[in-house]
């Protein structure tokens, strides 16, 4: 079978986000897809087990998508796309705003928000895949969404723990060992410094090797 076939999909980029027991929670994805075109439309997406996103909403039954402006700056994935919830307050630099659902989402840099209710959940392996009905929509920006493709051209990478896109071998890229980010190259060079912690190349090392 030839993998390739189905990497010539694109995807949008979103920001899913919760709120559940007084802390806001949110990941990068890029898994959600409108199903139905009934009252209420139907969205999908799904998130791995092991994120505490997925944890919040489980739990929670409520979220909000805001997808990514084409313009939107790459710190937006890299703070949601790279660090844990359970450690920090993603939210923490951002102007944050609420729906009336009480999840909180972001307006610079995003071209629309979805706020969902939570119907059904399927487990599917290490995911979960969540069944919603849209409660509420607005429209935040002009232009485009950011895909995968589009920001792939910036020469980043998607965060690999995005539901769809990537499949990564145990020892794919180079792994930071200060934070934990995934650089999905063969190499990279000496001058290389982590968007995420800021470690230098020296911190890098092989996953194959780590």
């Amino acid at each position: 079978m030839n993998n390739a076939a189905y990497k010539k999909l694109d995807y949008s980029l979103a920001l899913l986000s919760t709120a559940e027991g007084g802390k806001n929670f949110g990941c990068i994805i890029n898994s959600l897809h409108q199903v139905t075109s009934s009252r209420p439309p139907k969205f999908t997406f799904s998130l791995n087990n092991d994120s505490a996103t997925c944890a919040a909403l489980k739990k929670s039954g409520v979220a909000a998508a805001t997808l990514l402006a084409k313009q939107a700056e790459d710190r937006l994935v890299n703070e949601f796309g790279y660090k844990s919830g359970r450690a920090i307050d993603k939210f923490a630099s951002f102007a944050v705003q609420t729906d009336s659902q009480g999840c909180p989402y972001l307006t610079d840099g995003m071209a629309s928000r979805l706020s969902l209710k939570v119907t059904e959940t399927v487990a599917i392996g290490s995911y979960t895949l969540f069944i919603c009905e849209l409660l509420d929509a607005e429209v935040l920006g002009d232009g485009d969404c950011l895909t995968v493709k589009e920001f792939e051209k910036r020469g980043e990478d998607v965060p690999p723990v995005a539901p769809v896109y990537h499949e990564l071998s145990a020892d794919a890229g180079w792994k930071c060992t200060v934070c934990g980010y995934v650089r999905l190259a063969e190499d990279i060079p000496d001058d290389f410094i982590c968007p995420i912690c800021r470690a230098p190349r020296s911190k890098f090392v092989k996953r194959s090797e780590a």
